[in-house]
């Protein structure tokens, strides 16, 4: 095994395949026990633009922070070892706007769709990911970088 991949989080299933699952287990749900979200309350038209405008801001938001890790040259894959924190951008507001946007574009393709499973997919999708992902990563964020990583811990909300 090479040095990148021994310092990493140790991480080995992406956490985009968490949220893939998660939604595949709500369109599973919603094909057993369907249910709707549209109703009296609410159009599905109108659910459709809601839905639409939530994955948009996912997609920006992941798009965003993916491109900050980029021009940082450090690795945003769970598997291969960070250069350094990124800290700006959305990362000043969330140390995990990645997570926040997939779970986002979970949510907003459940309200596009007007089914509720698929909406419910985005918290089982935060949950997952908040017991599994992020505590490795902090784990090894915290040995590779120590005050630094601490610091910025302390100043920056997990998700908001």
């Amino acid at each position: 095994m090479d040095g990148a991949r021994e310092d990493s989080p140790g991480i080995r299933v992406l956490p985009p395949l968490i949220a893939l699952g998660c939604f595949g287990l709500g369109g599973l749900a919603d094909r057993l026990w369907p249910w709707p979200l549209a109703g009296s309350w609410v159009t599905l038209e109108r659910l459709r633009w809601i839905g639409l405008a939530v994955l948009a801001a996912g997609v920006a938001l992941d798009l965003w922070s993916l491109g900050l890790f980029a021009r940082q040259r450090t690795s945003a894959l769970p598997f291969r070892a960070a250069s350094s924190i990124v800290a700006h951008g959305p990362y000043r507001f969330s140390r995990n706007p990645m997570y926040l946007g997939m779970v986002l574009q979970l949510a907003g393709a459940g309200l596009a769709l007007g089914r509720a499973w698929l909406v419910l997919a985005a918290p089982l999708a935060a949950l997952v990911l908040d017991l599994y992902a992020i505590p490795r990563e902090e784990r090894y964020l915290e040995r590779r970088f120590g005050a630094n990583y601490l610091d910025y811990k302390r100043r920056v909300r997990r998700w908001l």
